[in-house]
């Protein structure tokens, strides 16, 4: 995951478990994970009871779960790229804006790979506690991916 934008701290004070600069270590370190599509890498960052609401896997809870699903989008999309646009940070609070780009090239969601790239805005957000994400909630426009790839069809505009 490449970062372009800046982190932006958020105004006031709030109770953190962890440091800004730890905040900021963490999710740098997330990214780098996410450059490697490391999925195993990426579900040690989450608490065992941690809750992840998503798009593409629904809401699911803990590390296997989250492990699970990256392997899913990870195996389809081999050449995935993030990219971070901007990080805020308000204690243990996070949210990043970024964009996601890939090629369909492996089975998705039981869907044979098409070929067809994509590239979508996204929105997550973060609750840490003790160095671990414990909910996490993503947000994008799943049926504009699935355009994309071409599993469902759009009448021009």
């Amino acid at each position: 995951m490449t970062s372009e934008g800046r982190i932006v701290a958020a105004a006031g004070e709030t109770r953190s478990t962890m440091t800004r600069q730890q905040m900021e270590d963490f999710f740098k370190r997330l990214w780098e994970r996410y450059d490697d599509l490391d999925a195993a890498g990426l579900a040690s960052d989450y608490a065992e009871n941690a809750v992840i609401d998503s798009p593409t896997g629904g809401v699911h809870q803990g590390r296997e779960a989250a492990e699970k699903t990256f392997r899913v989008v990870f195996s389809a999309f081999l050449d995935l790229t993030t990219t971070v646009e901007h990080l805020v940070i308000d204690g243990d609070n996070a949210a990043t804006v970024l964009s996601l780009e890939g090629t369909h090239i492996g089975e998705f969601l039981g869907v044979p790979p098409t070929g067809k790239r994509f590239t979508i805005s996204a929105v997550f957000f973060y609750t840490l506690q003790n160095g671990k994400i414990v909910r996490e909630r993503r947000i994008y426009d799943f049926t504009s991916l699935l355009v994309q790839i071409g599993v469902l069809k759009a009448k021009p505009a």
